[in-house]
């Protein structure tokens, strides 16, 4: 093996310079840095190892229920429909409402939810609860939604939490309400997504 040892390398004419032929591999040794300060245009390439978003799923409410409950621990299941659904990589998984990740990460958890009364509420509040030891869970994030008027009226709410799991046994989710009245319906649906739960993997952590 021949060592080629230069300062720089510029193109003989034009501005492009093609690297060995169709099928070679170039090789950069370990704890070489290769230092990029313009484009790295990936068309057409077949990429591996890049970052990129690999789990992603969803889960949802599939009746109604009404007042408030801590956590919402019932009628909870994975989405599967009805059209082109898809789980990327591993799903989460819960036990009595309460969700654990399937690996590591900065995880983005996304609590939507949709009520409905009978009558005036003051409020209606989504929760996000989240414990980094399997036992004390705090408020990450919440929404608020109001029913103004009677008779029944509908709203929805939607709050966002990134959680930054570095224990898939410690760090772990569930999904609070809490009403105003015990006249606040939520509402779930087996068939489509009402009240629900997203979680998709950012990076590594």
């Amino acid at each position: 093996m021949s060592t080629l040892e230069v300062g720089k390398i510029v193109p003989a004419t034009g501005t492009a310079i093609t690297l060995g032929d169709s099928g070679d591999t170039f090789t950069i040794p370990a704890s070489a840095t290769l230092d990029v300060n313009g484009i790295i245009d990936l068309t057409g390439a077949t990429k591996t190892s890049f970052p990129s978003i690999t789990t992603a799923s969803q889960w949802r409410l599939t009746t109604d229920f009404t007042g408030g409950v801590t956590p919402i621990a019932t009628n909870l299941e994975e989405v599967d429909g009805p059209v082109g659904f898809g789980v990327l990589g591993s799903s989460m998984t819960q036990s009595s409402g309460i969700f654990t990740f399937p690996s590591t990460g900065y995880w983005m958890i996304k609590f939507d939810t949709v009520s409905s009364a009978a009558a005036r509420v003051a409020y209606n509040k989504s929760i996000i609860m989240t414990t980094t030891n399997d036992s004390t869970y705090v408020e990450a994030a919440w929404a608020m939604a109001f029913n103004v008027s009677s008779p029944a009226t509908y709203s929805s709410s939607s709050v966002v939490y990134i959680m930054d799991v570095t224990s898939t046994s410690t760090h772990k989710v569930r999904f609070d309400v809490a009403v105003a009245s015990g006249t606040t319906t939520w509402m779930g649906d087996t068939d489509h997504n009402e009240t629900c739960m997203t979680f998709i993997k950012l990076a590594d952590t």
